[in-house]
């Protein structure tokens, strides 16, 4: 997404919000580092005068309790939005969530309730626009350093995912430009699946 923002013409500037430094400079790029998002102040004007959020935080929940795995994934991502939409209450929030969430919250498995319910808490919010995107496989863009390091290891399998798979895998770029074409023309839907992704991802703008 980073990458892909910096690269268009209609993204003026951009705020990476980040425990760590992600280690790339551009005109663009400002980054404001904070240890702990829960520690994240609700009057922080560091934050004002946005457009749009793109909220990728996450973690994977292999080995993790539910209720660690729910601080991370919900209390995080919620204290996060408060704030900035209190700084921003005309913002736009997209939230990288994954393919085989539960909406439902009441499923068996436990990574997928703990989605649905961060996903429902956040449409509920009061921003201009909420967009729930749900990705499944990604293949990495060139030069992307943050990553799950399971998408450095199998990224070569990409071509055999997207054969038998067509409609559980994307790149990274194409899910880039279809966050940007959501903020541009907008979308009919909320929750947007890998189908409708790719195919927003592959449309100019």
């Amino acid at each position: 997404m980073l990458l892909e923002c910096l690269s268009h013409p209609e993204i003026l500037e951009i705020l990476a919000v980040s425990r760590k430094p992600i280690g790339k400079s551009h005109p663009k790029l400002k980054e404001y580092l904070i240890p702990d998002f829960l520690q994240l102040p609700d009057d922080d004007n560091r934050l004002m005068g946005y457009d749009a959020c793109s909220f990728w935080a996450g973690i994977s929940s292999i080995g993790m309790k539910e209720p660690v795995y729910s601080r991370i994934t919900y209390d995080t991502t919620i204290h996060f939005a408060r704030a900035i939409l209190k700084q921003n209450p005309g913002m736009t929030f997209i939230y990288i969530s994954g393919a085989g969430t539960d909406s439902s919250e009441k499923g068996r498995v436990m990574w997928a309730r703990v989605k649905g319910k961060t996903e429902n808490a956040l449409t509920k919010m009061g921003f201009k626009k909420v967009y729930i995107f749900r990705p499944g496989f990604m293949k990495l863009t060139a030069g992307q350093k943050n990553a799950l390091p399971m998408y450095k290891y199998v990224g070569w399998m990409y071509p055999f995912f997207k054969f038998i798979l067509p409609n559980s895998t994307s790149t990274l770029a194409q899910v880039g430009r279809a966050m940007i074409n959501s903020l541009i023309t907008g979308s009919e839907k909320t929750i947007l699946e890998v189908r409708d992704i790719n195919k927003m991802g592959d449309e100019l703008t």
